[in-house]
């Protein structure tokens, strides 16, 4: 297949820390490469291996002897200025109801395809990276994954825990053949109910400038904005290949605001949010 990739995003966190694992497959003609990129609140890490170090089965990904899924992680890693180590546990997992994709799911040459895992589950465990150490002891995880060709040209995405549930809202420029759109899906899960944005079920865009979105989907409408960006550079795939630079805070402050029927469901700041704003204005 020409120009592909195929990568898990594990974000674990606990009251001071925030580590998200990214590991990844990347294909492009004859060049196929793997990868594991590490963000922190502290700097991001990046190492590269062969394309056959990557083996997936259903619940998996392997690089070599390191292990990421669903009962967790494990990495001991002793790479030319990355020493890393990790073992960490997941508990339950927090699966959405159905593909996040929707229909879309069916369509075969999507640009980029995602995927939630887990919206919100359990982390005990310790990690260090480089002598640096950081400890999860009931923290929190979240799970989701990519796939296909290429990042899109422009989106956002964010993610963020709060008590009793998890957001997760990205939005996207879309290719469609001779046509583009913006793509929406996000799922807001509080206290164990799932609400659900997407494209293909009437989700629209109010505002969306300077870092902040405003999503309305019939009665329900969603605001996520970034307050003070901390990014980090990371590599992400343009057909396959590893060449484009994007940005992530991995924990910065930002705002979320839900409301259905006109009701204020939840309206907090936090400091620990993770997002990605990759749009000009």
């Amino acid at each position: 297949m020409q120009g592909y990739f195929y990568g898990w995003y594990l974000k674990c966190q606990s009251k001071d820390e925030t580590i998200a694992f990214i590991v990844a497959r990347h294909k492009n003609g004859k060049s196929e490469t793997s990868s594991l990129q590490i963000i922190t609140k502290d700097g991001a890490y990046n190492i590269d291996m062969p394309g056959k170090a990557f083996r997936k089965d259903r619940v998996n990904i392997f690089l070599g002897k390191n292990r990421f899924g669903r009962n967790g992680i494990r990495v001991n890693m002793d790479n030319p200025g990355m020493r890393i180590k990790a073992k960490l546990d997941f508990g339950s997992l927090t699966p959405i109801k159905y593909d996040i994709m929707g229909p879309f799911a069916l369509i075969p040459f999507m640009e980029c395809r995602h995927a939630v895992l887990s919206m919100r589950h359990s982390v005990n465990g310790k990690v260090s990276i480089n002598g640096k150490k950081y400890a999860f002891e009931n923290a929190l995880g979240y799970w989701e994954g990519d796939s296909g060709k290429s990042f899109p040209k422009e989106y956002l995405w964010t993610q963020t825990f709060f008590g009793g549930g998890s957001v997760m809202l990205s939005v996207a420029h879309i290719p469609f053949g001779a046509l583009n759109f913006t793509g929406i899906i996000g799922i807001v899960y509080y206290n164990q109910k799932e609400y659900r944005f997407a494209t293909y079920l009437g989700a629209y865009i109010r505002e969306l400038r300077d870092k902040k979105v405003r999503i309305k989907q019939g009665t329900m409408e969603l605001e996520a904005g970034i307050l003070e960006a901390d990014a980090k550079a990371l590599n992400a795939p343009v057909t396959g290949l590893m060449t484009r630079t994007i940005h992530e805070s991995a924990s910065c402050k930002a705002y979320y605001k839900f409301r259905v029927n006109g009701k204020t469901i939840f309206s907090f700041k936090t400091n620990r949010a993770s997002f990605e704003y990759e749009y000009p204005y």
